[in-house]
């Protein structure tokens, strides 16, 4: 067996391509290193070891949920070799672990402190960010970048892109459809529209993690939304 698609896109969007590990926030997607091309950085960790002799190895668990994204969690290098060292195992139980993930994630889920907005103009303020961060990493890792341009059908780049979309994108976008839904009263009939077109695009993404439908089938971003919440 070997991780699915779906299950690495649902470790590394849930947990924002961040380090579950408790205390570490190191981002896991890494821009460049000297003249070498773009890369990944980031370890999808098994909390039940994947084989015979390995931490935390269960040999009465069934072969195809070894790698599913139930036993997975997203580490930086460094924690990950801290808890599969051997004299490790005993302070990184599978209950820790799953514990640690399930906080992790849960961090990322509730990350906005508040939904509710008074006016449109601090709710515009909030979008603003997410749209800034996802635009920024279009600009960098997209099909349309430098970095892409510079290293053509690299798939090192193409990594890249991916965890981007996953680890920024997708995060960002879950936040952006969650205000627009708590605050849709702030928007007027015709913006209504607008925000409806931007949460089908969200939930056409959202469909590409769960491996419903393929990238090339996520809906495009509507412009006019930009122009409605930025204002270009």
């Amino acid at each position: 067996m070997s991780i699915t698609s779906k299950s690495i896109k649902l470790l590394w969007s849930n947990a924002a391509g961040i380090c579950s590990f408790t205390g570490c926030s190191e981002k896991l997607t890494v821009g460049e290193a000297a003249d070498v091309a773009p890369y990944t950085l980031g370890e999808m960790a098994h909390i039940k070891g994947n084989k015979a002799g390995s931490n935390r190895y269960d040999e009465s668990q069934p072969a195809v949920e070894r790698d599913s994204y139930e036993n997975l969690i997203l580490l930086c290098p460094t924690h990950h070799t801290i808890i599969d060292k051997v004299e490790n195992e005993a302070d990184y139980p599978v209950v820790y672990l799953h514990e640690m993930k399930v906080e992790h994630e849960a961090f990322i889920s509730n990350r906005l402190g508040e939904d509710k907005f008074e006016n449109i103009e601090k709710l515009k303020d909030q979008l603003f960010i997410y749209m800034t961060e996802n635009h920024q990493a279009w600009e960098q890792y997209g099909p349309l970048s430098e970095n892409a341009r510079r290293n053509p059908n690299n798939d090192q780049v193409f990594a890249l892109w991916t965890s981007s979309r996953l680890s920024t994108i997708v995060p960002n976008n879950r936040e952006i459809a969650k205000l627009l839904q708590e605050n849709r009263n702030l928007f007027s009939r015709r913006e209504q529209i607008i925000v409806s077109k931007f949460i089908t695009h969200v939930e056409s993404y959202e469909k590409w993690v769960s491996d419903e439908i393929p990238y090339q089938a996520v809906l495009r971003f509507p412009r006019d939304f930009n122009e409605l919440i930025i204002g270009e």
